[in-house]
């Protein structure tokens, strides 16, 4: 990451990170188009209703697992193995601990959250069994997680893909088969994802603990060490925050949909779904531009870690700019495959024809704190998305979608917020790098 060419490093390194986001998206879609199609519009309702509260109690630890990742690629870069293996044995037990919470609170508040959301009452009973089940999963999904983000800071995304790829798979024949022959709804596809976590969890456990590399895992070791702990915290802690934020902006948009009816929720969650894969590729260029960043931080080559914003800046608009062009154009034939009702079809379509086009615009607002996240500093660009998207978008959701109730003033706040967060993140990259620039010169 620290030397050599830089475009095709960046390209090889975000591809599979790619494929991995897109895969998981395609066996999640599993569920939404099994249930779709087998269980009807309520059952996909139920499973979509559930995707931003799901998020909210989840997003903290997951953002937590960036600030190991940016410590583990700090510490691999500068060849500190004691420190490196101290972290991988931090990051993994919190991953546990957090995992086993987050199980617990899942059971317990699941049906109250969903009230708070006006949930439908023809779709809650659904969604409490739902949600219920797939926290289960919880110690499963967070070990994954934290050992992938392991395995990223080391630059390996390829064993991380395979996992997703063979727990996927699994995944997808245990929907079909729980949902099809067994005749289950909802409580089918909760199981099969539960499977599949543990499933990927013992592959990315078992891959750290077979390696000879300084991020060797021994259950022995287990331990958390306060100090590599903090700076864990100093930069996920933000990170994990400003996603549980904007996710609650997610939720009471979900909350405005959920006032138009479950056809509507349908629509949404179909649309949503494909929204998704577009989040995953760009969040690919994303999750390489803080790794890069973060490792040419630690050896003191800031003009590559400049040259690495820039050039990820290029391959997002590239990519987001195509796939979406693709999801607008293509979008009612992909709808078709959530559904075969046109009016869930129409919701979906209206939804997409806002959002899809200029999502490069996200990809954009989620590089630059990605960036300032390699460089250690995380907290100015939370307090800034948290300020320009989910304080617009509560203005927006209770100021001017009342005045206009319909989808197309919903989600038109989606732009206009990536918009507004975008310029206050620029404002702040170019003072942090100038800081960053003065202490470079001072030090020389």
């Amino acid at each position: 990451m620290c030397n050599g060419s830089l475009m095709d490093k960046l390209i090889t390194f975000s591809v599979p990170l790619m494929v991995s986001g897109i895969l998981q998206l395609m066996f999640n879609a599993v569920d939404i188009i099994v249930v779709g199609r087998y269980s009807g519009s309520q059952a996909l309702a139920a499973v979509g209703s559930t995707t931003a509260l799901i998020n909210i109690f989840t997003n903290l630890f997951i953002g937590i697992s960036l600030g190991a990742n940016v410590l583990a690629a700090r510490f691999y870069a500068a060849g500190r193995d004691r420190e490196m293996s101290e972290t991988v044995h931090t990051a993994i037990l919190i991953a546990l601990i957090s995992g086993v919470m987050m199980a617990f609170v899942g059971l317990g508040l699941a049906r109250p959250a969903l009230e708070l959301m006006d949930t439908p009452e023809d779709v809650i009973d659904l969604s409490t069994l739902y949600m219920r089940i797939y926290f289960l999963g919880m110690p499963f999904f967070m070990l994954y997680n934290y050992g992938a983000a392991i395995l990223r800071a080391v630059g390996d995304t390829r064993r991380p893909l395979l996992f997703l790829v063979i727990s996927g798979v699994t995944n997808a024949v245990l929907n079909v088969f729980l949902v099809v022959v067994f005749r289950m709804s909802v409580e089918g596809v909760a199981i099969a994802t539960v499977i599949s976590q543990l499933i990927s969890s013992a592959l990315v456990l078992r891959c750290l603990y077979r390696t000879e590399g300084s991020y060797q895992l021994r259950f022995s070791k287990l331990h958390i060490n306060s100090s590599h702990l903090k700076q864990i915290f100093l930069v996920g802690i933000p990170a994990g925050v400003q996603s549980v934020v904007i996710n609650f902006s997610n939720a009471l948009l979900q909350s405005s949909v959920n006032s138009f009816g479950s056809t509507a929720m349908a629509g949404y969650t179909a649309a949503n779904n494909i929204l998704g894969f577009l989040y995953a590729s760009v969040n690919s260029v994303t999750q390489a531009c803080m790794s890069f960043t973060s490792q040419n931080y630690g050896v003191g080559k800031f003009k590559r870690m400049d040259r690495v914003l820039s050039d990820c800046v290029i391959i997002t608009v590239t990519v987001a700019g195509t796939l979406g062009s693709a999801a607008y154009l293509f979008g009612p034939e992909i709808l078709r495959i959530y559904t075969k009702e046109p009016e869930v079809i129409q919701c979906g379509m209206e939804i997409i024809s806002i959002t899809t086009i200029p999502y490069f615009l996200c990809g954009i607002m989620d590089l630059i704190p990605g960036a300032l996240r390699g460089m250690g500093r995380s907290g100015v660009p939370m307090v800034l998305s948290i300020i320009g998207t989910v304080g617009l978008r509560i203005v927006w959701i209770f100021g001017i979608f009342p005045l206009r109730r319909s989808l197309f003033v919903l989600f038109i706040s989606y732009p206009v917020s990536w918009i507004f967060t975008i310029l206050l993140q620029v404002v702040c990259f170019f003072l942090v790098r100038r800081q960053i620039h003065r202490r470079e010169m001072a030090t020389a």
